[in-house]
């Protein structure tokens, strides 16, 4: 299913999660309501980040997350003023502290990228860059499927576009859902406007 979507199929019925259903990784600065969506302002110096390249390890990413069955997909929504040097959200996966998958756009080099982290022990990192999505409602897609976990994106009502194809151990115990981070600065607040689950993509392509 190269544009994303719920697989009609699936005996998993698409529905709407309630923030309520998530636990937090790390707790972020502030939470607020805003009618339906939920504003949450990240603590300075928040990241997730595993060894590589850098030599440090970051595990305060704030992401609510959610379990995450094989053969269900996750999607977030999300507006946010993405200005400062790796101002970032999106969805986060987690199986442990040393297994785990963040993506979404990440504000680095002076423009908005969208891309991906997948970290089993170390971290790695793929961008590239969207600056016409500044200011837009990004939307992330996580579908799970067999050994696999597929990110898509999206600007707007625009097509889903592939971010990123990574393993995950069909048995592992998987949560998902929203993620904030800023790593460089305090005050960047990001409007969540949904998230929801539902059935895992029919195809990968």
């Amino acid at each position: 299913m190269s544009s994303g979507g719920w697989a009609a199929h699936s005996p998993l019925a698409a529905r709407a999660l309630a923030w309520s259903e998530g636990r937090w990784t790390t707790p972020p600065a502030a939470v607020a309501s805003d009618g339906d969506a939920l504003l949450v302002t990240a603590v300075e110096s928040s990241d997730a980040w595993r060894t590589t390249a850098y030599g440090f390890v970051h595990d305060t990413e704030h992401a609510l997350v959610a379990p995450l069955p094989v053969g269900a997909a996750m999607e977030v929504s999300f507006t946010g003023d993405f200005v400062s040097e790796f101002d970032q959200a999106g969805a986060f996966v987690r199986v442990s502290d040393e297994e785990w998958i963040k993506a979404g756009v990440e504000f680095a080099d002076g423009a908005l990228q969208l891309g991906a982290v997948v970290t089993h022990r170390f971290s790695d990192w793929s961008v590239a860059p969207v600056p016409q999505w500044a200011g837009t409602r990004i939307t992330v897609r996580v579908s799970r499927a067999g050994d696999a976990v597929t990110v898509r994106a999206r600007s707007g009502e625009e097509p889903f576009r592939l971010v990123r194809v990574a393993h995950l151990d069909p048995e592992a115990e998987a949560e998902v859902g929203p993620l904030v981070c800023a790593p460089t600065r305090a005050g960047l607040t990001v409007r969540f406007a949904s998230w929801t689950i539902g059935p895992a993509d029919a195809a990968l392509h």
